[in-house]
């Protein structure tokens, strides 16, 4: 009897769980991994017993984690999606930037992000076809801490469509359509057409949606640029730029938006501001992006 009692694997009751658990991991080799799988099993062991899941209802929780899964697909991440809407992402995007004043502010990678953007000369368009919308002309510079100019950085961007739509999501737009990559010149600019984007809903048809309309929420983002940068030497920023006059922009769904990244989106009519050729009334954005010191990388790709 005694030597069961000292089996620290012996459940007495549902306080001596957690620390069970805790001992069942305690050999974990990487004192990081160590460090994140207990403080996971501490506060989502907490969770349970704040909120004490009956069986049917811990049941339904595992059953909506699996159709989340399922409804993964190449050209679609609800896993991510998830992360966005329970304010996950934008909370690890605030912790990982909030000691880092001196550069620009993170935002989400998003559910959209394609590796192998086509290269665009500076100055180019990334409509591929005669997608209807505002010209608009973004510029922009890459600097470094100390406010100098950064060359040869990368500058991947993507947008959805004035439809609210991704290239990916939309079978009438061309692949890769608003979506491209340059490199900064020895001054750090960049500069590049498009049309002006439009907020757009999140997809809805996976569980995802179902939350949301449990929870009676809309699923808007407003409308935003995207942007990777990615330079050697310096750790790669994954931002957004928000139109200031863009609709739910202090009511995004994902809660992605910050007060540095809302942009003006200033507008022109025809025959004034810095493109008088342009023979419609047209928007511009000026952008700055600081990055830090650090080692670059690429996301991975939630989608293909």
């Amino acid at each position: 009897m005694s030597r069961l009692m000292r089996r620290s694997s012996i459940v007495t009751d549902a306080a001596s769980v957690t620390e069970i658990v805790h001992a069942a991991m305690s050999n974990t080799v990487n004192p990081r991994l160590k460090e994140i799988l207990n403080a996971l099993v501490k506060h989502a062991h907490a969770f349970l017993n704040e909120a004490k899941l009956t069986d049917e209802e811990f049941e339904q929780g595992l059953d909506f984690i699996r159709q989340v899964g399922l409804t993964c697909t190449d050209s679609h991440n609800e896993v991510v999606l998830l992360a966005d809407v329970l304010g996950f992402s934008t909370l690890v995007k605030v912790l990982n930037n909030s000691a880092h004043d001196e550069r620009t502010g993170g935002a989400l990678l998003g559910p959209f992000y394609r590796g192998g953007s086509p290269r665009y000369e500076l100055g180019e368009s990334i409509v591929q076809d005669d997608t209807p919308g505002s010209p608009i002309f973004v510029s922009g510079r890459i600097l470094d801490t100390r406010r100098e100019p950064i060359c040869n950085a990368k500058v991947d961007v993507w947008q959805a469509s004035p439809a609210g739509l991704y290239e990916n999501q939309d079978p009438h737009q061309p692949e890769m359509n608003l979506r491209g990559h340059f490199l900064t010149d020895e001054h750090g600019v960049f500069n590049f057409r498009s049309i002006r984007p439009s907020g757009y809903p999140v997809p809805t048809h996976g569980p995802v949606g179902d939350l949301l309309r449990i929870q009676k929420r809309h699923p808007y983002r407003p409308a935003h640029l995207h942007f990777v940068v990615v330079a050697d030497g310096y750790s790669t920023l994954i931002s957004q730029i928000f139109a200031d006059d863009a609709e739910y922009l202090d009511s995004d769904v994902v809660f992605g938006v910050t007060r540095d990244l809302v942009g003006q989106f200033e507008r022109h009519e025809v025959g004034t501001g810095p493109h008088p050729g342009v023979k419609e009334p047209y928007y511009t954005l000026d952008c700055t992006f600081v990055l830090a010191k650090g080692d670059s990388t690429f996301p991975t790709p939630p989608i293909k």
